[in-house]
């Protein structure tokens, strides 16, 4: 009954009304989350890692966490930028193991379906031919493999800024960091993926 009641409300009021019935041992409550915010979830991992299988693997595991620190949620607080830091940490370990494992590939992403939305890819048209597909598909590559190749901090705020379309204030808070200072990661991301994206751009 409680499930169906938070339907009707605000992301904000239903989330602290489910981690409520979660804290209180209702775990129907973590579907109900999993709903609302799994893909936002999801394509923040993706964005971050360029992988859709880990991003899936680790979208999971951040409602197991969710699930485990269900008892420290504070009631004033807002859920999405807590579920993002938790997505965040594990998308920073996984990086760090990858880098201890080189000869573990990126598993790049192949097709547009699984890319997340950017503001940094040009619009395509709604009858593409084939050649405009193709260029496309190289421009979307092309997007990811510099948003990739940005040092971390710079990704994270590029992915949560640009493809989450988070405000510079909510990026704040998931990092840790001033707003002030996310405006400069921001600023310095989108100048080094200008560059490196000049020929399509």
């Amino acid at each position: 009954m409680m499930a169906m009641a938070t339907d009707s409300l605000d992301a904000d009021t239903a989330d602290r009304l489910d981690m409520t019935r979660l804290a209180t041992g209702d775990d129907g409550a973590l579907e109900s989350l999993m709903q609302r915010h799994g893909p936002a979830v999801y394509r923040l991992l993706l964005g971050l890692l360029q992988d859709p299988e880990e991003a899936c693997d680790l979208a999971q595991e951040t409602f197991v966490r969710l699930y485990q620190a269900r008892g420290r949620f504070r009631s004033e607080d807002r859920l999405l930028p807590w579920l993002h830091t938790i997505a965040l940490n594990l998308a920073r370990n996984r990086l760090r193991w990858r880098r201890r494992h080189p000869t573990v590939s990126w598993g790049t992403v192949d097709g547009a379906s699984q890319e997340p939305a950017s503001s940094l890819e040009l619009a395509a048209s709604s009858e593409p031919s084939p050649l405009e597909q193709l260029q496309r598909e190289e421009r979307i590559r092309a997007v990811r493999q510099a948003v990739a190749d940005l040092p971390p901090r710079l990704r994270e705020v590029i992915v949560l800024c640009e493809w989450e379309e988070r405000s510079q204030a909510e990026v704040a808070t998931i990092l840790r960091i001033s707003p002030k200072a996310v405006e400069s990661l921001l600023y310095r991301a989108r100048r080094i993926l200008r560059a490196r994206l000049h020929a399509w751009l």
